[in-house]
């Protein structure tokens, strides 16, 4: 399927939860956010309904994103939900790795492809002030954990302020130039200000060729994350909200005033 500027739409992010066991300052604020009511939620009945319906109209990857994925109870059975799906040909996970080590394996089995980790440095002491209180431990053993259990490649999705030449960013690259990872660098981003660049090493703020729509935890379709637009899957149908979502998707971003990277997922 294609958007009005000729660009193929296949590739589906899916936010199933706005709740996270960290608290990244580049994501939330400090007095925290609104979370949604757990009835606002889809149910995984309906995640699957999306993902099958996007699927039967041209979508052949898709992502799990959060807040934080793992979190949500029962992800295991989704997952493996997902994964029967057919016409799905790219199935992966974005997570902050601290639930990995656990995870990591059964995730493996019910069907995921591929998993991307957020790794910003490898100081201990900075890692637990980005992220208010994270243990980099937990990330390091997930990120052993998703290799063994062959969720490869596996990505490292790295924030940094001005550049990739930061000294922390350069240490992550070497980390993952040593242990067989893949590293994306992703400059912090302001969805008001409509503040963002291309992924080094990436696909993502490149509007020219962009080729992704968004569903929200509460079940809004966005076709661009630093857009206002979004349509309800309950209020216009699966198909519908689809539909529009393609039909109206902007040439590039602009601001985002009704969305946060906790709940639309990045």
């Amino acid at each position: 399927m294609y958007d009005r500027y000729n660009r193929q739409i296949s590739y589906l992010r899916v936010s199933i939860t706005d709740r996270c066991n960290l608290r990244c300052t580049y994501c939330m604020p400090t007095e925290g956010v609104n979370l949604m009511d757990h009835g606002d939620i889809l149910s995984f009945e309906e995640i699957v309904e999306v993902i099958s319906e996007a699927v039967s109209m041209g979508i052949t990857k898709v992502r799990i994103t959060g807040g934080e994925p793992l979190v949500r109870k029962g992800i295991i059975s989704l997952i493996e939900k997902i994964a029967a799906i057919p016409g799905i040909i790219d199935f992966g996970l974005t997570t902050n790795g601290i639930l990995l080590p656990e995870f990591a394996g059964d995730l493996a089995a019910a069907g995921l492809h591929r998993i991307n980790i957020s790794l910003d440095t490898l100081d201990p002491e900075k890692f637990r002030t980005i992220t208010r209180g994270g243990d980099i431990q937990k990330v390091i053993e997930g990120i052993a954990a998703a290799k063994m259990a062959g969720l490869t490649p596996v990505k490292i999705n790295c924030v940094v302020r001005t550049s990739s030449d930061e000294p922390d960013a350069q240490a992550v690259r070497e980390y993952c130039e040593n242990n067989g990872l893949e590293v994306r660098f992703i400059h912090e981003m302001s969805l008001a200000d409509g503040c963002f660049t291309m992924v080094e090493n990436g696909h993502g703020g490149d509007c020219l060729n962009c080729n992704r729509l968004r569903i929200t935890a509460n079940g809004m379709i966005r076709p661009c994350l630093f857009s206002n637009i979004q349509f309800s899957t309950r209020e216009l149908g699966i198909r519908g909200a689809l539909e529009k979502a393609i039909s109206l998707k902007p040439e590039k971003g602009t601001i985002n005033l009704n969305g946060g990277f906790q709940n639309i997922g990045g």
